[in-house]
């Protein structure tokens, strides 16, 4: 669990580098409207978006619950795009399953983040059981 830990908190910068955030609060409240979507803090200092336990995003949050930065699951074959950008970098400890961390406020417009957080829950919501998967499909 400690490894765990501090992985994450390496991969969201919250272990001593600043991570300048771009509208990470409405991000985190645009991936818990969600199909199946649940909130999960972890580690007192992030919130988990996970589909039946399994995560898809992660966002540091403040001690007010305000989500300050983020990193999120990389469709594999946009992950080298995604960190050659100036500003996303392969997230640490998690790069090896295709996560990344967005570590500038204008690497992504809205726009482009809420895709990738949509992209991100379809990676996760693929890799579940195929009766879950039609549970989602019709919106149980």
């Amino acid at each position: 669990v400690v490894f765990r830990a501090i992985s994450v908190c390496v991969a969201l910068g919250t272990c001593g580098f600043i991570i300048t955030h771009m509208n990470s609060d409405s991000l985190l409240k645009f991936c818990s409207t969600l199909p199946h979507v649940t909130l999960d803090r972890k580690w007192g200092h992030v919130m988990a978006c996970c589909i039946h336990e399994k995560m898809f995003a992660l966002f540091g949050v403040d001690e007010n619950g305000k989500a300050e930065k983020y990193s999120f699951k990389a469709d594999p074959e946009r992950f080298l795009e995604l960190t050659d950008r100036k500003g996303i970098i392969p997230a640490p400890y998690l790069a090896r399953a295709k996560w990344v961390a967005v570590v500038e406020s204008k690497a992504l417009s809205d726009a482009e983040a809420k895709a990738l957080l949509r992209t991100a829950h379809q990676l996760i919501v693929r890799k579940l059981p195929k009766y879950v998967q039609q549970e989602i499909a019709s919106g149980k």
